[in-house]
């Protein structure tokens, strides 16, 4: 039987930060929990009463400088640096298995020496210094480089969420690693995808589109993901020494994807054009003296020679810098405003936007020449942002850095991203290059809502004892909580089912 839930719960005057009592007087507007849930990745206790003054000025706040977008990267190696320590291991592990095969080849000179009297004669005596077997020098892995570079970083983003008072800027950095998404199960993928992110895209996330889009493009998580790197021009030195030709993946994905969209007017000649200029754009490793491991490298010998047109204009060959002027071109072309606003309005506000919104953050790209910080101000002051009702579900890596930012949770980082692992999005292993969905119930499955259920569960045992669910459920829905959602929880037969309920309320769970 449902009781009052009195008993199970301390007093609420007992709650070490707010009284009863403040709840009744305080002036909490709806733009606060907005500022957290829509903006942001969810409140802590708290934070709706401090910002609660001035909502959107807390958000415009996290626009103040750049430093915000790069908070991840203390004590982290750069890109190239995990590469060539993951190659040079792959080279030692190939080195001592070579090693191996020679020592297994010399151990069976003795059982030649007792059939042949030859070898015999010419064989040092057992147990001197020349016959006696090397020790085996131990091996490095690879795979273990590149796994371990890969926790370290999805811990220090996970840290980063949770922590920040800036989270506006977090998820706007969210958004645009999605945008220009990489997977780590490609190959070296694994061990520079995190790397990729705070290089690629946080430095310029409050800059220009165009610097971004020649960051992640010539990034070489990028290039190993999408292919480039064997791409070859099939009239090039290499192209016709090998006989191998385009890969086009690259190029379709700048068109389709990062820049005009699906609807923006290419064609496949552009594809395939666009492919040809960017041939040589390609990775440096260890085999290749002239280059830097890890880092982008234009192999002229691999480019594909000539003039090309893309999406109606023609580029005269000038090796790597032609690739460079097609995707300044493509950044500053109108399909690609419209594409961006379209996809920002989704993401932040729903599926059906209001087309004003659309129309004003489309403007603004314009307007600015792609400027990001120009584009999060108008997102930001647009009312249209702030007014919509909440109809898009919180996605699973979401969900688990507000509850730990909720429900104050101990987890470490790690068990986090796991979780979010088993919720249906791993971080940093999109299933497609496209990203992850951003349809308003992208996340709605019936499995999906179980799990969510049972890591809520798990969740409400970890939080501090003198936590009462009544005073947390205000603290962190405020004005948005429903009267449902308010009774559930104070009607809830135990502490930890009151908690649970906060989790799996409508008012949690979208934004």
């Amino acid at each position: 039987m449902v009781g009052d839930g009195l008993e199970s719960f301390p007093r609420l005057g007992s709650h070490p930060t707010l009284r009863s009592e403040e709840f009744g007087t305080m002036a909490m507007s709806r733009d606060a929990a907005t500022a957290f849930r829509r903006f942001g990745l969810g409140a802590k206790p708290g934070d709706l009463k401090r910002i609660s003054g001035d909502p959107r000025g807390y958000v415009r706040g996290a626009l103040t400088g750049s430093a915000a977008t790069l908070s991840t990267s203390q004590g982290l190696e750069p890109s190239h640096v995990v590469f060539a320590a993951a190659q040079a291991a792959q080279q030692e592990k190939q080195l001592g298995k070579a090693l191996a095969k020679d020592a297994a080849q010399k151990a069976a000179a003795p059982a030649m020496a007792e059939t042949d009297p030859m070898v015999a004669a010419a064989a040092p005596p057992k147990g001197s210094a020349a016959g006696a077997p090397a020790a085996a020098a131990p091996i490095a892995r690879p795979n273990q480089i590149r796994r371990d570079a890969l926790l370290e970083e999805q811990a220090a983003r996970v840290a980063h969420a949770i922590a920040t008072d800036t989270p506006f800027a977090e998820r706007w950095v969210m958004f645009w690693s999605n945008h220009f998404c990489v997977s780590h199960q490609k190959g070296p993928v694994r061990g520079i995808a995190g790397a990729y992110e705070r290089e690629a895209i946080r430095p310029h996330a409050f800059g220009r589109f165009a610097d971004m889009l020649r960051a992640v493009e010539q990034h070489p998580a990028m290039l190993i993901y999408l292919d480039n790197q064997i791409s070859l021009g099939p009239n090039s030195q290499a192209g016709r020494n090998r006989g191998r030709g385009l890969n086009e993946n690259l190029a379709r994905e700048i068109l389709e994807l990062h820049t005009l969209g699906v609807d923006g007017g290419y064609t496949q000649e552009d594809v395939t054009n666009l492919a040809r200029i960017i041939t040589g754009w390609s990775v440096g490793n260890l085999n290749q003296p002239q280059t830097e491991a890890g880092k982008f490298f234009f192999a002229q010998n691999r480019h594909e020679p000539g003039a090309w047109t893309v999406a109606g204009k023609r580029y005269e060959d000038e090796g790597r810098r032609t690739g460079q002027k097609v995707l300044d071109d493509l950044a500053w072309h109108p399909a690609t405003a419209r594409h961006v606003a379209r996809k920002l309005a989704q993401h932040f506000v729903s599926d059906r936007a209001p087309a004003s919104l659309i129309a004003t953050l489309e403007q603004t790209f314009r307007k600015s020449d792609g400027d990001l910080l120009a584009l999060a101000k108008a997102l930001i002051n647009a009312p249209e942002a702030w007014s919509v009702e909440p109809k898009k579900i919180v996605p699973p890596y979401d969900f688990v850095v507000a509850l730990a930012r909720g429900f104050d949770l101990k987890t470490k980082p790690g068990e986090l991203v796991r979780l979010a692992g088993v919720l249906g999005q791993p971080l940093w292993q999109v299933p497609a290059p496209k990203g992850w969905p951003d349809t308003d119930d992208a996340w709605m499955g019936p499995s999906a809502i179980r799990e969510r259920l049972r890591i809520a569960e798990k969740s409400a045992r970890e939080v501090a004892p003198g936590v009462d669910p009544r005073v947390l459920a205000e603290e962190l829905l405020g004005p948005t909580m429903s009267n449902d959602t308010r009774q559930a929880v104070a009607r809830a037969e135990t502490r930890e089912q009151g908690l649970e309920l906060i989790a799996m309320a409508p008012e949690f769970l979208r934004r």
